[in-house]
């Protein structure tokens, strides 16, 4: 994998994106607060900034922190892939 420069897409600096040579990105978030709906929503506002110069991209979110329940409801219906860092 390799990181994409988040400013192509007009994001934050901090943001950690990455992509493979399949057409997937990952939003990677190593941290251990939990993530929350709020989070959830910014990472699917993310993507469509990304969708407009990518739009056959497949996005997951890969996280070490626990995601609450109804973001990856919400997320999995944005077609958004959650899973743990680890995997």
């Amino acid at each position: 994998m390799k990181e994409i420069d988040p400013r192509v897409f007009n994001l934050s600096n901090r943001t950690n994106i990455q992509e493979n040579d399949k057409n997937e990105v990952f939003f990677i978030i190593d941290r251990k607060s939990r993530i929350i709906m709020k989070d959830g929503v910014r990472i699917f506002n993310q993507t469509q900034k990304i969708k407009e110069k990518r739009p056959g991209a497949r996005f997951f979110l890969k996280t070490s922190a626990p995601v609450c329940s109804k973001t990856i409801k919400y997320l999995n219906q944005k077609n958004i892939e959650v899973s743990d860092i680890k995997k």
